[in-house]
């Protein structure tokens, strides 16, 4: 069996175009935390939403909340499942890793969170609809935060809980 290189495993470089795209989302993400007022939800969201990233985009990820004291986001069930029906527990990390490290980095006074740990508990299936996660923080330090990320269905039952420490860079 033929072994993959390391350029097959670990992907194609980055061109100018990904790493431009990165340095303005970066750039429009410092603009946007470093606000005071965060009662105008729906410019915060119109603005946030470009911003999550290309796999939190390719699941349907849509950021519904965000402000210090939680950060809400919806990802469909449909397309996010595994062979038997049911949504798929690396979809459930996904959605908790991007809703929590988006929360960290609101809470970081500058710096990005970078997400170190995460353990997920799945405790019922969702099979269709909507799964909505909410970040709240546990202890935000100088150099680690660490978040608790409910996630629930169309039913508001729980699904997952989550738990999700940050590193600060």
């Amino acid at each position: 069996m033929n072994q993959p290189s390391d350029r097959e495993v670990s992907g194609p470089e980055p061109d100018g175009a990904v790493t431009r795209l990165a340095k303005e989302r970066s750039a429009a993400f410092a603009r946007l935390i470093a606000r005071d007022d965060w009662s105008d939800q729906e410019t915060i969201l119109a603005e946030i939403n470009p911003l999550h990233g290309e796999l939190a985009e390719r699941m349907g990820l849509v950021i519904t909340r965000y402000a210090p004291d939680a950060v809400v986001a919806t990802m469909p069930v449909d397309g996010n499942r595994q062979p038997f029906g049911l949504l798929h527990g690396g979809a459930n990390g996904v959605l908790a890793e991007s809703v929590g490290s988006m929360h960290a980095a609101l809470l970081g006074r500058g710096r990005s969170g970078v997400g170190i740990e995460l353990s997920c508990s799945h405790l019922r299936p969702a099979t269709s609809g909507l799964v909505t996660a909410t970040s709240t923080p546990i202890s935000v330090g100088r150099t680690l935060a660490t978040f608790t990320i409910a996630i629930t269905d169309d039913r508001g039952r729980d699904t997952c809980v989550a738990r999700l420490t940050c590193l600060y860079r």
